[in-house]
């Protein structure tokens, strides 16, 4: 499952430093895109950062749940937004959600961990 990990890790990167870096500096695709949203710039910067935060996350050792959470998290409200403000297709956040949902399953023996539930007794 490594190298399955470490591509799908790179894909969603490239993916997410992308569109986060573009909401960041204010790409005028993205501030429109914003604008019909309505609910200000604000969201923009806040979601830019979270997709670039969480693209980060996925290369740090024992925190790639947190960095595809975030990013499946953030895939969920691009879906909805989609399908509910703005049209017409829903299908790229989709993909990179089953994405972060196989990066989620790879490395789930993270997750007890990341909750702080990690068991203090090994047998």
């Amino acid at each position: 499952m490594g190298y399955l990990s470490i591509g799908l890790r790179v894909l969603l990167t490239l993916a997410f430093v992308g569109a986060g870096g573009a909401k960041l500096a204010g790409a005028e695709m993205m501030v429109t895109t914003f604008d019909q949203i309505g609910f200000g710039q604000g969201l923009r910067y806040l979601t830019g950062l979270i997709e670039v935060a969480g693209a980060a996350f996925l290369w740090v050792p024992r925190k790639q749940t947190i960095g595809a959470a975030l990013l499946g998290g953030t895939m969920v409200g691009a879906v909805m937004t989609h399908w509910f403000v703005l049209g017409p297709s829903a299908v790229p956040a989709i993909v990179l959600g089953l994405m972060c949902c196989a990066v989620l399953n790879i490395h789930r023996d993270q997750i007890a961990q990341v909750l702080g539930r990690a068991s203090s007794s090994h047998s």
